[in-house]
Parts: C-alpha cells; structure tokens; sequence
C-alpha cells in the first residue's frame, strides 16, 4: 500500500456542507468502512477552517483507486493527489 496526500477545494457557493443531504452523503461517503469499498484506507482528514479546503491520507494500492474514492469531491471542486511518506520512511532514506 501507497500512503498519499490528497487536497480538495472548492468555493464558497459549491461547499457541500451548506446542503444538509450532500453533506450526509459525503460524510458517509468519507467514513472508514465506505473508503475500503474502493481499496483505501482513510488515515486522517481535516477541514482547514474557513478555506474550504479538506487534506486527507489515505493509503492505497493505487492511485487510480485514490481517483475513484475521490470522484464525488471532484464534482465540487479541485482535487490534487500527492504520492507521499511517513516521516519514518523519509528518515530510513536519508531525505525527503
């Protein structure tokens, strides 16, 4: 499995949190269990306060899988996925 770093945003006017039924989707959409349907593995997520902005990681198999689980936000706004590693990777490599 493949740790990545993906950051989606979107405006002010598209922010599904302002619908109560797009945002019960989407909060189902981001729970643990639904995220293993697609082959991955939901390790943290936060929303940068008053950014629209929300950073996950998540670790897949692929990237394709992370693009997949992704599909909804992308209606909504930007979505950018980033290969990433654990700081103890970094350091057993000696660098980022």
């Amino acid at each position: 499995m493949s740790l990545y770093y993906v950051r989606h945003q979107h405006t002010p006017e598209t922010c599904p949190a302002k619908d109560p039924q797009m945002g019960q989707m989407l909060l189902s959409h981001l729970s643990r269990m639904n995220a293993r349907k697609f082959g991955v593995d939901l390790q943290g997520e936060a929303v940068l306060d008053g950014q629209h902005t929300l950073a996950l990681i998540l670790e897949a198999k692929d990237k394709s899988s992370v693009e997949k689980f992704m599909q909804p936000f992308a209606q909504a706004g930007s979505v950018e996925i980033t290969a990433a590693s654990s700081c103890e990777e970094v350091v057993a490599r000696q660098g980022c």
